[in-house]
């Protein structure tokens, strides 16, 4: 099945009370484990890819790695840019088949936040790629950017209305006291504020920073309005684990197609329980 726009079955997912799980992947071995996860349990399934990741792999390396992946595999797939500033990376990966792209100005002024996001839904939307937006600002660590706590910014949700309908945006990730990168504690994520955007805002919502957030406050997120749940660190856990501990056991080891290959089947897990946790398993079959 060829790259699609997942506009539809985030859409889809929306009508269900479910979200869809969107995975980072940063090789041949993440992408394999994301899609034949997200195929064994009959689930669609988001690709992302941060500007960190195009600039260790390359645009034209991993958009065709995923394409084949969705090729193997009858179940929808889409290819999306997580987390760019930059509007010339944004072109340059719809050229290469990008089917979803977020624009991330939500360190800016609101003002400019606005003016960045309309113009890459004005591209964009010309060739039929959404668009995901920020609105407010989650803190840790995302592809080596680091926001202090200090620097977050929770949605306030007569802003985000505002800002969609000036923008047109698809999707629009809301900061409601998640962080990226591993916590030191557990998050304390306001849902009285999710569930006042939700009422305001009528398109998809996306959690960001949802790694070692703790099943029962994703599914309340969920209840609340989340459609789009954004998986990263608990992704890369698991590989750089499986890979230590077999070179420990056996430092003579040196065929990567045994510590790569195991490793791939510890991230496939993940992807599948998350996947379960976010109640989308079998949703491909209604689309």
């Amino acid at each position: 099945m060829s790259l699609v726009n997942p506009l539809s079955f985030v859409q889809k997912a929306r009508e269900k009370r479910v979200a869809i799980a969107a995975f980072n992947v940063h090789n041949m071995e993440t992408i394999q484990a994301v899609v034949e996860g997200a195929a064994e349990e009959r689930s669609p399934v988001i690709v992302q890819t941060t500007p960190g990741t195009l600039e260790h792999a390359g645009i034209e390396y991993l958009a065709a790695c995923v394409r084949v992946a969705s090729d193997l595999w009858d179940i929808p797939v889409a290819l999306h840019l997580d987390h760019c500033s930059s509007f010339e990376t944004i072109v340059k990966c719809i050229r290469h088949g990008y089917t979803s792209v977020m624009i991330d100005g939500s360190k800016l002024p609101y003002e400019q936040n606005v003016e960045i996001v309309k113009k890459v839904v004005e591209v964009a939307h010309s060739v039929g790629v959404a668009v995901e937006a920020e609105l407010g600002t989650v803190g840790g660590t995302e592809d080596d950017v680091i926001v202090d706590e200090r620097e977050t910014a929770y949605t306030v949700p007569e802003e985000a209305k505002r800002f969609v309908e000036a923008t047109r945006v698809d999707t629009l990730a809301v900061a409601i006291g998640t962080a990226h990168g591993v916590y030191k504690g557990e998050p304390k994520m306001d849902f009285e504020r999710l569930s006042a955007i939700r009422a305001e805002v009528d398109v998809p919502l996306v959690l960001h920073g949802a790694s070692g957030v703790p099943d029962e406050s994703i599914k309340e997120a969920i209840r609340r309005g989340i459609s789009k749940v954004n998986i990263a660190t608990e992704l890369k856990i698991p590989m750089a684990e499986t890979i230590k501990n077999i070179l420990q056991s056996d430092p003579s080891e040196n065929d990567p197609r045994r510590y790569m290959g195991e490793a791939k089947e510890a991230v496939k897990q993940v992807v599948k329980r998350k996947i379960r946790l976010c109640g989308c398993s079998g949703l491909a079959a209604n689309l």
